[in-house]
């Protein structure tokens, strides 16, 4: 059971990110006002500041600055088991913040 206050919209996009480069790949859980969670393998440190893009399924991009707030790292052998991957707190939008709103619950 999920108690946190803030509400999170299940959305998979295709995500992008790096702290220089876009060389990371992953996918969107889930999304909400403040932030994403990236399901991925090539998980980074809580505290780092990275660049994320995502792209719609209609092929809309939204490219934004963020923190890595948490991190859950997973051995190889049990992706399949378990969920890796890191929370990211939005801190500015490059473009398409209005496309990410469109995505929240409500919007």
């Amino acid at each position: 059971m999920d108690n946190r206050e803030i509400k999170r919209s299940k959305k998979r996009m295709k995500a992008r990110f790096g702290t220089d480069q876009l060389k990371h790949m992953g996918y969107t859980e889930d999304i909400s006002p403040g932030g994403i969670f990236i399901q991925t393998v090539s998980v980074l440190r809580p505290g780092t500041m990275l660049q994320v893009q995502l792209t719609t399924n209609d092929d809309r991009q939204i490219l934004f600055k963020g923190q890595v707030r948490w991190a859950k790292r997973v051995p190889p052998q049990l992706l399949r088991k378990l969920k890796a991957g890191m929370g990211v707190m939005v801190t500015e939008f490059i473009e398409g913040e209005d496309v990410f709103r469109s995505c929240l619950p409500g919007e």
